[in-house]
């Protein structure tokens, strides 16, 4: 089985005369589609709405283009809560979803109308502190332990970092109402990159369950529940995708199911969603610039691991087509390497593919999400550039590859050393 590209090599070929590889380019006909059946999949919740995971795709026009769809933006630092804001997303169409955090972001994301999403029950009071108890304000949930879906564990929450303990949330919202809160939401990230439709469904369950605990024993009616994100792709090709209408059908019984006989049944349901809503819509394009025959066989490209981090640093599967030779024999096996004094900066190892000659272009597939954010300077390399395959089959540049005057523009005087 493999992947299909959205660009040719023909397509390829004319972007590379005005736009050296490496870059990031990212479809928006498919991203938009994309959104719109997220949307439909929860059209039944008239409050839905999803906060793109600003932290996935950190890029204005990519956020501009999910805000045309409806999206809202969850962020986790200043940073972002400000890119949010010079998109033009405002109250309430922005999550602040930090940890551990400084009291100034708190104080920022209140100033421009974010929804705060509190990691924990001691960050009420640092709240306070910094900015008074607004009067919409969410509380993250950890029930510690595995998640499981049937007799399959999907994650581990007791081991993350993130979230308050049944007990603590609980007293967490007794508190915000006695403070002055009056609209409350709650949030919980139980497992990463879940390739099933049963995930979505299954964390409702705990959710609702949980929100209906909450009326009975705080006296407070939540007003939203976000499900965050979680939902994944599917990275390897043998793997079919999630269906985001079965997703939001499950999702659906059980609110009919636990909410609603509750008296709960105007509650709105959030997403969270990054991976899922743009990593199968981003592509990593480089070119074969050496090859190395020693104890392995070796094909270097002309990225490495500061524009796509994940097989590094997790040993992330990401398929690799060699444009043009779709349909030729993967009859060679591979490292495909990048230049970077790291043993782990390879894109594959011991990979099947077809021949490949110096000056091939390779698509390094599902890098629309955390793929460029996770970006660094490491042996000084620059960051590329990243580009966007407009509906109209046209191509922009959305951002420009770093500069070496980039990489030294924090170093006071260094370029009067010379």
């Amino acid at each position: 089985m493999t992947k299909k590209p959205f660009i040719t090599k023909e397509q390829a070929q004319q972007i590379i005369k005005d736009f050296p590889t490496p870059f990031h380019i990212y479809d928006e006909k498919a991203i938009r589609e994309n959104a719109r059946r997220l949307t439909k999949a929860f059209s039944w919740n008239k409050g839905f709405r999803e906060y793109f995971a600003v932290k996935a795709t950190p890029n204005p026009s990519i956020l501009k283009i999910l805000k045309e769809e409806g999206c809202g933006t969850d962020c986790s630092s200043y940073a972002e809560l400000l890119m949010s804001k010079k998109c033009g997303f405002k109250s309430p169409e922005i999550m602040f979803s930090s940890n551990d955090t400084p009291i100034e972001e708190f104080r920022y994301a209140n100033e421009i109308g974010a929804i705060i999403n509190l990691d924990d029950i001691t960050h009420i009071k640092a709240l306070e502190q910094a900015c008074g108890i607004p009067e919409t304000v969410c509380c993250r949930y950890n029930p510690g332990g595995t998640f499981s879906i049937s007799t399959t564990i999907m994650d581990n929450p007791g081991d993350a970092k993130y979230g308050m303990t049944k007990e603590q949330i609980i007293e967490a919202y007794r508190i915000l109402r006695e403070k002055g809160a009056k609209k409350f939401g709650i949030h919980a990230f139980l497992a990463s990159n879940t390739v099933s439709n049963e995930y979505y469904p299954t964390l409702a369950g705990i959710l609702f369950r949980l929100a209906v605990e909450i009326k009975e024993t705080a006296g407070v009616e939540l007003s939203f529940i976000n499900l965050s994100g979680g939902v994944g792709v599917p990275y390897t090709p043998d793997k079919e995708p999630n269906d985001i209408m079965v997703i939001g059908e499950g999702v659906r019984r059980q609110f009919e199911e636990i909410l609603v006989p509750a008296g709960l049944g105007d509650i709105s349901i959030f997403t969270e969603l990054g991976r899922f809503m743009l990593a199968p819509y981003g592509h990593l394009v480089t070119t074969a610039i050496h090859e190395k025959h020693i104890h392995k066989e070796y094909i270097g490209v002309d990225a490495c691991a500061v524009n796509l981090m994940r097989p590094a640093m997790y040993g992330a599967y990401h398929h690799i087509t060699v444009l043009g030779k779709e349909d030729a024999p993967c009859d060679h096996t591979y490292d495909v390497t990048g230049s970077l004094c790291e043993n782990n900066d390879k894109f594959a190892i011991d990979r099947r593919l077809p021949k490949i000659d110096i000056g091939d272009i390779l698509v390094i597939h599902d890098t629309g999400a955390h793929g460029f954010a996770m970006g660094y300077n490491y042996n000084g390399k620059l960051k590329s550039a990243e580009l966007l395959l407009r509906e109209d089959g046209s191509v922009v540049m959305i951002r420009r590859a770093e500069t070496v005057e980039d990489y030294f523009a924090t170093l006071d005087g260094f370029w009067d050393i010379f």
